[in-house]
């Protein structure tokens, strides 16, 4: 058995999700009814770097699995793709230590969000941009962003159901930036809780609309209490962009 690390972008749109769901369709599901396939009905399990939600999109999503057949790495993308959906792709594939772990090795995540801020919402951006009618102060939103990085217990950016104990993590960059009329949010840090840069997002879009302040973050940090952040942004405007390893 050799180990192939893969990484693979899909449009979140139709899916239900990363993970296995009964009777729902999830981008899991895709990629281990494909590779099932090619190994003769053969089931092989797949392992990410971490679940996405609903909706939610990836640029480079990073996988594992293991697998007898002797396909040259570069072959492998080919292979999987010509049976994938048009919604899943297989950008990269490469036979990699037998100790590698898509999750557990990872060392670094990028998110990416974006938000069309405009006064008319665009149909054909509907399901990969949040639209955000209101009036916004953007350097208010810029100076917010400032205080979420570092080291910190971010219970109050972690949606109620979950199951992780530890809420310690490391956010080495929350960059906002402007292009035409969307603002592009990145977050890049050690890991993210669930729903955490969804709920961080939409607390900087409320900093922005004037019904927080900037130098409110650091208390809603400290009072490690989801009630004390704003609302959750919605899930089709976010993007996994980078997984990183050492």
């Amino acid at each position: 058995m050799r180990r192939v690390k893969a990484i693979i972008s899909y449009d979140g749109t139709d899916f239900s999700g990363w993970q296995v769901q009964p009777g729902k369709r999830t981008v899991q599901q895709e990629m281990e009814r494909v590779l099932t396939k090619i190994h003769k009905g053969d089931h092989v399990p797949v392992v990410s770097s971490g679940r996405t939600d609903s909706s939610v999109h990836a640029i480079g999503q990073v996988l594992h699995f293991d697998t007898p057949l002797a396909v040259p790495e570069e072959k492998w993308p080919k292979a999987i793709n010509q049976l994938l959906a048009p919604d899943v792709q297989v950008k990269q594939a490469v036979y990699t230590d037998s100790s590698f772990h898509a999750r557990f090795d990872a060392v670094e995540k990028t998110y990416w969000y974006r938000v069309h801020a405009a006064r008319e919402k665009d149909i054909f951006r509907r399901n990969y941009v949040y639209f955000y009618p209101y009036p916004i102060d953007r350097n208010e939103i810029k100076k917010a962003a400032a205080y979420m990085t570092g080291t910190y217990d971010f219970s109050s950016f972690c949606a109620s159901r979950t199951d992780v104990v530890d809420m310690v993590r490391t956010v080495h960059e929350v960059k906002v930036e402007e292009n035409g009329d969307e603002l592009h949010f990145t977050f890049r840090g050690s890991g993210f809780l669930y729903n955490m840069v969804r709920i961080m997002t939409g607390t900087l879009l409320e900093v922005g609309k004037g019904l927080r302040q900037a130098e409110d973050i650091p208390g809603i940090i400290q009072a490690r209490s989801r009630q004390a952040a704003g609302n959750t942004a919605p899930g089709h405007a976010l993007y996994l962009w980078e997984v990183r390893y050492e």
